[in-house]
């Protein structure tokens, strides 16, 4: 299941930093703007204790972990949505993304030039991307209305006539520079169509990363350059991760066991770029589901909501058409009772069929026909 998130931000707040911890990889990432003209891209592997478990117990040939892409997009400037600087490139990037994690810049350092030379502002550097996603997320509801105005009236078409009021709410905050996904006044359904057939900026899921220095990040109740993120955060259900960019990148140079060592230093059990990872799988409503054997130990990406003959397909495709049944398991019934043939005995292996819609943790079998 290919899904990925695009890094983006102002220039110069840790983007390709960032992106270069994530992936350990080495894009550019200098102290200028547009240092990263391309969209780079990324695979990462989504740190999961429950495959580690599993693979422990079953002592497989090799352990597969679920992935996840990331982008990091070329910085934004004001008049982005109008073509400025690297604009046309950044909104057609963005568009090709399911999700969005926004860097924003919460440390200051004189030798690292804000854009445009002003003093560290996080709520403004937020204000000015809600505000260039906005208008350009305008200009298409605009051209959307125009167009479906003329069905409704001449053509009478109904998907147009069901549309309209939609596009008319959106415009409304749009308009105000406000993320169309803080819209109110419309129902569930009517935000969901519009999340599938509008193929907004602004209505796409968002993360909200606050590169802040090592000082702060140990005393992150005085940092009030992340608690201004924090803020934003919670006002729009969205999510904000307090990350050091830069420690986590030398970090992620480290081999496993001093990135474990050092991170049992800092008081911590996992990297901040280990919960960005999940907290972006998270965010796109994905789960996993886990296959098992002295073969394999694999994790399995799946959108919540999926049934086992589509989880199935995910595997092979020959899984899905000729699926049976799925013998499923919970991980947790497996951690409790410490092997596979406990758990049988416990009357804990379900034998579910096609209209089973899967949890995360499953650990299936599936049985199908060629």
């Amino acid at each position: 299941m290919s899904l990925k998130a695009g890094i983006v931000g102002l220039p110069n707040v840790g983007k390709s930093t960032l992106f270069n911890a994530i992936t350990n990889s080495h894009v550019l990432a200098e102290n200028y703007p547009f240092a990263t003209i391309n969209p780079n891209t990324g695979m990462v592997i989504v740190p999961d204790e429950r495959l580690d478990y599993l693979t422990e117990m079953f002592q497989p040939e090799r352990k597969i972990n679920a992935t996840f892409e990331f982008y990091d997009i070329a910085g934004l400037v004001k008049g982005a949505s109008k073509g400025e600087g690297l604009g046309n490139q950044f909104l057609a990037a963005i568009r090709e993304c399911d999700a969005i994690v926004e860097v924003v810049r919460c440390f200051e350092n004189e030798a690292v030039l804000r854009y445009d030379e002003s003093p560290v502002d996080p709520a403004e550097d937020i204000s000015v991307i809600n505000l260039e996603l906005a208008m350009a997320d305008l200009d298409s509801v605009t051209g959307r209305i125009g167009r479906q105005a003329t069905k409704a009236r001449v053509g009478h078409d109904k998907v147009a006539a069901y549309e309209l009021p939609i596009l008319e709410a959106l415009k409304a905050v749009l308009e105000q520079g406000i993320p169309a996904r803080l819209v109110t006044g419309l129902s569930q359904e009517q935000i969901e169509y519009a999340k599938k057939n509008f193929f907004l900026l602004t209505l796409k899921p968002i993360l909200y990363v606050a590169n802040v220095n090592e000082d702060a990040y140990s005393d992150l109740e005085h940092c009030a350059h992340y608690q201004t993120v924090k803020a934003i955060a919670e006002g729009e259900h969205a999510e904000c991760i307090p990350v050091s960019c830069q420690i986590e990148y030398e970090i992620s140079q480290l081999e496993p066991a001093e990135k474990k060592e050092f991170l049992e230093t800092l008081g911590e059990s996992e990297s901040g770029l280990d919960r960005l990872v999940k907290a972006s799988y998270k965010l796109l409503n994905l789960s996993t589901f886990f296959t098992s054997g002295k073969d394999e130990c694999r994790a399995w990406t799946f959108k919540n909501g999926m049934l086992a003959p589509q989880c199935a397909g995910i595997i092979h495709s020959d899984f899905e058409r000729g699926f049976i049944k799925a013998e499923v398991y919970a991980f947790e019934d497996l951690k409790t009772y410490g092997s596979e043939q406990a758990v049988k005995e416990a009357g804990k292996l379900r034998s579910e069929g096609k209209e089973y819609r899967m949890k995360d943790g499953d650990v299936v079998f599936f049985r199908f026909n060629v």
